[in-house]
């Protein structure tokens, strides 16, 4: 993504870093799929005892014995195939089942009032998951211009992602095809389920 607008003073605290840092990280490795240096990185996570840091460390265990060929047909069985995939990873087909429909239409525009526009070239749909989670990462630090607040966080959140983002998670995490993704599944399921819970005491 490429952004236009200005970088305000303020810093995200430490928790709104680590949000981005775990949002950031399922964007790297949703994109393509995880070479050596991501594996190793992926295999010394650790988690604590939290249905999220028992599926961070499940993930650890699994990128430990990992090999990067077979993570490269995995990835490729999940997200491309011949013709499609076991899973299309967007937010039009999960919410409509056809791809560039209105939810991309919705999100072009939240994203053009954002100041964010598609890099060139990039040639995938804007509401793909990776995208998606690259950009949640990026506004709750202000990576691309300023920071959001908690309330415009949760509203774009409400919109582009909480409709349909769980179920793919969910969906990814019993691939048939799925095996190290399998665990990133499970990691973006119980964060999902993490952030909609604090959305909502948040707006309570």
């Amino acid at each position: 993504m490429n952004a236009s607008a200005s970088a305000r003073p303020g810093q995200p605290s430490q928790e709104d870093r680590l949000r981005a840092d775990l949002y950031n990280y399922l964007g790297l490795v949703l994109a393509r799929p995880m070479d050596r240096m991501t594996l190793d990185q992926t295999a010394a996570l650790q988690g604590d005892d939290t249905p999220l840091g028992q599926a961070i460390n499940r993930l650890a265990k699994a990128a430990r014995t990992a090999d990067p060929s077979a993570v490269r047909h995995e990835y490729n069985d999940l997200f491309i195939g011949m013709g499609r995939g076991e899973l299309l990873p967007y937010a039009s087909f999960y919410l409509t089942g056809f791809l560039n429909e209105k939810p991309l239409g919705a999100l072009r525009r939240d994203f053009a009032a954002l100041g964010l526009a598609r890099a060139d070239g990039v040639f995938e749909p804007e509401d793909g998951i990776a995208s998606l989670m690259e950009v949640l990462g990026a506004i709750i630090v202000g990576r691309f211009g300023n920071p959001l607040t908690l309330s415009r966080q949760r509203d774009f959140w409400a919109r582009h992602v909480a409709p349909w983002a769980g179920h793919f998670f969910a969906d990814l995490a019993k691939a048939k095809k799925a095996s190290l993704y399998a665990r990133v599944g499970e990691v973006g399921r119980e964060f999902m389920e993490i952030e909609r819970e604090a959305f909502r005491l948040a707006a309570a």
